[in-house]
């Protein structure tokens, strides 16, 4: 069992600062509130160009004794909102880097089944709606897309192989276990990430899923 957990909430804009302060009331140290843009649930909204709205990421990383008290703070925090105002789910943390010094833990065993997967995809600047549409065409529903950059100059070292360029967009989906095998083989067969330094993908098993809001 981690020792250590990553808890991650999607929510509208503005809306971050809030679970931040109801997950330090239960024993969190803080988190980092990132901004992204959500992407339409199915592909004719994207065409339409409908469905798109600014995302707070709240990202916290928890001791495993306190995680259980800070996800009911999360929760009861957005219980007044609308259904599915938006998600929460955590990921195993195997060593934490903390002023200065390291903390491990046991790896996630192998026999812990999953619900769900953070399918997590990182490309060029304006291929992230390329990719969700393909995550869509095999059974993914909504992505948030998070702008970034890459580290490295054209001559710099390269990472997994492929040069690091500066402007990325990051795409994170969550989708049911059963369907993340389907969603990474539509995303691999993208023109766009057929080419070296175009991108990668990678995936990492989710736990305590949950829909926050009112429950219906």
């Amino acid at each position: 069992m981690s020792a250590f957990s990553l808890i991650i909430s999607i929510v509208p804009h503005d809306k971050g600062e809030k679970l931040t302060k109801a997950a330090v009331s239960a024993g969190c140290g803080g988190g980092s509130v990132l901004m992204g843009r959500s992407l339409a649930k199915s592909n004719l909204g994207a065409i339409l160009g409908t469905g798109e709205t600014t995302k707070d990421l709240i990202y916290m990383v928890v001791e495993e004794s306190k995680k259980q008290a800070i996800l009911s703070a999360i929760s009861e925090s957005t219980s007044h909102e609308k259904p599915n105002f938006g998600e929460l789910f955590t990921l195993h943390v195997d060593t934490l880097l903390k002023a200065g010094s390291v903390a491990g833990s046991a790896a996630q065993s192998e026999g812990e089944k999953t619900m769900n997967d953070m399918i997590t995809v990182i490309v060029n600047k304006g291929f992230a709606d390329d990719v969700m549409f393909a995550a869509r065409k095999a059974g993914a529903t909504g992505g948030t897309v998070i702008n970034a950059r890459g580290t490295a100059r054209e001559d710099d070292e390269k990472f997994f192989g492929v040069h690091i360029v500066p402007e990325k967009d990051m795409l994170v989906i969550v989708v049911e276990h059963g369907k993340k095998e389907a969603v990474l083989s539509s995303i691999q067969e993208l023109k766009c990430l057929k080419e070296p330094g175009m991108g990668i993908a990678f995936s990492s098993p989710v736990s305590d899923f949950t829909l926050l809001g009112k429950k219906k």
